[in-house]
């Protein structure tokens, strides 16, 4: 599929990688509808990149305003790809350091925004897909969901986490095979250790430790690098039902 003019959407836009990606796809001549919680973050990064973006504050796990979200999308066009990368973690371990058991309450609320998010956002914006004319190849859109690779080897205190990627992860070839007759792909990227805004909170000297503990490139992930792999899923029809890590070749270490 070619980029230039098409309709995308991306969750958790308004910053890190999705920012990243909504760069990456205007500037191949999309239009990008951004969808993010941070309101400010959101107008801001609307009028950075110009004309060819929108802005919608939206839950992922909410119908009614994702619905809003492709509504808007589609009135620039056929909505013909969808980058989800709003998620979150939260440290919670199975038995607290008090001896008590971990916080259902958090777990419930981590693995709800990554895993009924992720399906929220995959089941509508590929139903929008499925109303619009095919390319001649027959494809009608791409979904590119964000995982992780604590979905593989997560660490101590990531239980939530790892078990909401791990969902993203168990759905995505699902997915593909679900929507192949509807001329629709699905993919996952699983990012390794990233510069994004969580890790822009930490000391350099934390930093650097944790980007020399990546084997090659021994530094953080750019989200540029992130966006490249989205637009790259974008463009090629035979990457479809996969989970791509982005990595390095790291692999997590228990802690």
């Amino acid at each position: 599929m070619k980029i230039a003019n098409i309709s995308a959407v991306i969750t958790g836009g308004a910053s890190g990688l999705g920012l990243a990606t909504a760069r990456h796809l205007i500037a191949e001549g999309a239009h990008v509808t951004i969808c993010d919680l941070n309101e400010d973050a959101g107008q801001s990064a609307v009028a950075a990149l110009g004309e060819k973006a929108a802005f919608v504050k939206a839950d992922v796990t909410d119908t009614a305003q994702m619905e809003a979200v492709f509504d808007e999308a589609e009135k620039h066009g056929p909505l013909r790809a969808v980058v989800h990368c709003a998620g979150r973690g939260a440290a919670v371990r199975v038995v607290d350091k008090n001896g008590e058991p971990g916080s259902l309450e958090a777990f419930e609320d981590v693995v709800r925004l990554n895993v009924i998010g992720s399906f929220n956002v995959l089941r509508l914006g590929a139903a929008r897909m499925a109303k619009h004319e095919p390319f001649e190849n027959g494809e009608r859109g791409v979904c590119i969901l964000t995982a992780s690779v604590a979905a593989y080897e997560g660490q101590i205190g990531q239980i939530p986490y790892a078990s909401g990627k791990a969902g993203i992860v168990g759905m995505t070839l699902v997915a593909a095979r679900d929507l192949a007759s509807r001329g629709i792909r699905v993919c996952t990227i699983a990012p390794g250790l990233f510069d994004t805004p969580l890790l822009a909170r930490l000391p350099e000297n934390i930093k650097a430790s944790l980007g020399a503990s990546v084997p090659f490139p021994a530094r953080l992930g750019y989200p540029e690098e992130y966006a490249q792999l989205a637009a790259s899923i974008v463009e090629n029809p035979m990457l479809n039902g996969e989970t791509i890590r982005l990595d390095g070749a790291i692999r997590m270490a228990p802690r």
